[in-house]
């Protein structure tokens, strides 16, 4: 499952999809540094992958080569709020 990091919503991406890909959902940008598994906040130029080129933005389309697309857990930020609310829910009720 894949999740848009601009709108986080799921979303359906073929394993090659072109450059200029948007979301379906929002319209934005999907080959961009925040929807892809080498983007690190903590990192040097904000990429785990050491050979790629640095990136003045990150939320517009690149061309990177490195770029893959970051699987998600399986749950959507939505979903997983709203396990936790229940477990916590749960814990104060017995």
């Amino acid at each position: 499952m894949k999740i848009c990091a601009l709108c986080k919503k799921e979303i359906e991406v073929d394993k090659y999809f072109s450059r200029k890909a948007t979301c379906p959902k929002c319209g934005g940008d999907l080959h961009i540094c925040l929807n892809c598994k080498f983007y690190s906040e903590s990192s040097h130029n904000k990429c785990l992958e050491p050979r790629s080129e640095f990136q003045r933005t990150r939320d517009k389309t690149n061309f990177c080569d490195f770029f893959i697309f970051k699987e998600s857990s399986g749950m959507s930020a939505e979903n997983k709020k709203e396990d936790a609310r229940k477990k916590l829910e749960d814990l104060f009720k017995k």
